[in-house]
This record gives structure tokens, C-alpha cells and sequence, in this order.
């Protein structure tokens, strides 16, 4: 796969996950840690975030992390 298709699809799968816990990007900054504009970037597939960034934002959801490898569609 793809660098880019990969990077983008793992960002809209945090996105999803995320406005179905019912966060803001702002909220989920707070929680993980995570710059806000950087969470942006990661959500749209802009930025390759490293495992520790997933781990946090993994922990912020109460989710696994290979929950964000996995569709439940």
C-alpha cells in the first residue's frame, strides 16, 4: 500500500473513532497531549505520527491501538 493512501486512511479512522467517542479535536489535544495542529495533520493523513503519538491517542480513546488498523464498518 502506499505511503499517502495509508497515512490518509489511518487519519480518517482516528477522526471516526473520535467524533464517535463524541471529541473535539481541542478535547482530544487536551486528553492525549497532542498538539492540536498537530492532530490535524495526523487526521488528515498530512503527518506520519510515530507509535508512541498512536499509544497516546489510543489511551485517550480506550481503545486498542490495533483497533485504528481494523474497520467495524
Amino acid at each position: 500500500m502506499e505511503k499517502n493512501i495509508f497515512l490518509i486512511q489511518l487519519g480518517t479512522r482516528i477522526r471516526k473513532i473520535r467524533k464517535q467517542k463524541g471529541m473535539t479535536q481541542q478535547h482530544l489535544s487536551s486528553v492525549s497531549e497532542i498538539e492540536k495542529a498537530n492532530l490535524s495533520r495526523i487526521e488528515s493523513g498530512m503527518t506520519n505520527p510515530t507509535v508512541l503519538t498512536l499509544l497516546k491517542i489510543c489511551n485517550a480513546f480506550d481503545v486498542k491501538v490495533t483497533d485504528l488498523f481494523t474497520h467495524s464498518d
